[in-house]
């Protein structure tokens, strides 16, 4: 542009210059706004993590005496533990203040381990099935970074370990992050780069995982700590960890509000809808009381089928935890002398089942199970 006299000196901008409405919606291009100009990824279901605000807990609120690896409480939380000593976990309403959060999970050292052997290990974790993780593109010169965020609480400050294990390629992935205050809630961010190597199967199986590191032996402390993708080597998983959660029975830990999403910014905490968290958590458990109208096969035994509440993700195993009491058709009461479950056929859909353990039963009569917990299982 030509300019009578001298031309005038540039300067950007400032909030004062621009009033509201004088840039409107209709003057802005519809291609010059992108994901890549948004803080997030602003669609639904961003959050990889199912139940990061950790409200639903099918099993239980509380379970102790833990000392191996599995589901306990809060829903596709798995306790990754060897030789790490003796816990209790339970859903607590302790939760970092004005955060919209109302539950976390709490681990509480019951008996101690401040002698760690080698092979000593605890983590908690999430598992993710690959047909769920395309759009992140691993394995390609685009693969996407993912940055992980969370609310923490414990008295044992120092410095965790947090990876992302590549479960089809055997790879992962390590960083830090350091509980500064004692008994005070911090937000942690880690962000992890895309691997170009190393694409995830398109299947309903095990392929990428989450894990915040509570305790680590040498064999997982001493190597170089894997803060880039690399062939996964056991003593490069946990090199940076300074603490051991199981060093007294005073020590408590609690985590709520876990999201981890595509790109190198944490967003706000994505809430889903208390139906939808749970729809999502019975894909891979599910528990019953009654089940739907069966029948008395014999005399000792009943069976019936019926459909879950929600597709699961395979055909599931089986299990109970206490004696079913039945009722006939005609109020008589029948319970199992001792647990027990069998399946005859099942899918992802539905499963035909047989109890036992009964007695007196008429041959033929419906029957209705009244009270104690079956459940179904297909977590990865």
């Amino acid at each position: 542009m030509a300019y009578i006299g001298k031309t005038p000196t540039s300067a950007p901008l400032t909030s004062s210059d621009v009033t509201d409405g004088i840039i409107s919606t209709a003057k802005i291009a519809d291609n010059a706004v992108t994901a890549a100009k948004t803080s997030y990824y602003d669609i639904p279901f961003r959050n990889i993590i199912i139940n990061g605000d950790m409200s639903i807990a099918q099993r239980a609120t509380s379970a102790s005496s833990l000392t191996s690896t599995g589901y306990n409480t809060i829903d596709r939380w798995n306790m990754n533990i060897a030789t790490g000593g003796t816990w209790t976990q339970s859903q607590s309403t302790d939760v970092p203040t004005g955060q919209g959060f109302a539950k976390s999970l709490k681990m509480d050292c019951t008996t101690a381990n401040s002698s760690l052997s080698a092979g000593s290990y605890f983590s908690l974790r999430q598992k993710f099935e690959g047909q769920n993780l395309q759009y992140l593109k691993k394995g390609t010169s685009s693969a996407e970074s993912l940055t992980c965020s969370f609310w923490v609480k414990s008295n044992k400050t120092g410095t965790y370990c947090v990876l992302l294990y590549d479960n089809d390629n055997t790879r992962v992935i390590s960083k830090t992050i350091t509980i500064s205050s004692a008994d005070t809630w911090e937000q942690k961010e880690i962000t992890f780069a895309g691997d170009t190597t190393g694409a995830l199967g398109n299947d309903n199986a095990y392929s990428l995982g989450l894990e915040i590191i509570l305790l680590a032996g040498t064999n997982y402390t001493s190597g170089t700590q894997a803060t880039s993708w690399e062939s996964y080597t056991a003593a490069n998983v946990a090199s940076d960890q300074t603490v051991n959660l199981a060093d007294s029975t005073s020590n408590e830990w609690y985590i709520t509000g876990v999201q981890l999403e595509v790109g190198t910014a944490a967003s706000d905490f994505e809430f889903v809808p208390y139906n939808v968290q749970l729809a999502r958590c019975q894909r891979y458990f599910q528990t019953y009381t009654v089940m739907g109208t069966m029948g008395a096969r014999n005399t000792t035994d009943v069976e019936g089928s019926f459909e879950f509440h929600t597709p699961m993700r395979s055909s599931p195993s089986a299990s109970q935890s206490t004696a079913k009491v039945f009722r006939d058709m005609y109020g008589g009461t029948f319970t199992q002398s001792s647990a027990a479950i069998s399946i005859v056929d099942s899918s992802d859909k539905g499963l035909f089942v047989g109890m036992g353990n009964l007695s007196g039963l008429t041959q033929g009569r419906i029957m209705c199970a009244t009270s104690g917990t079956s459940q179904f299982s297909s977590e990865l």
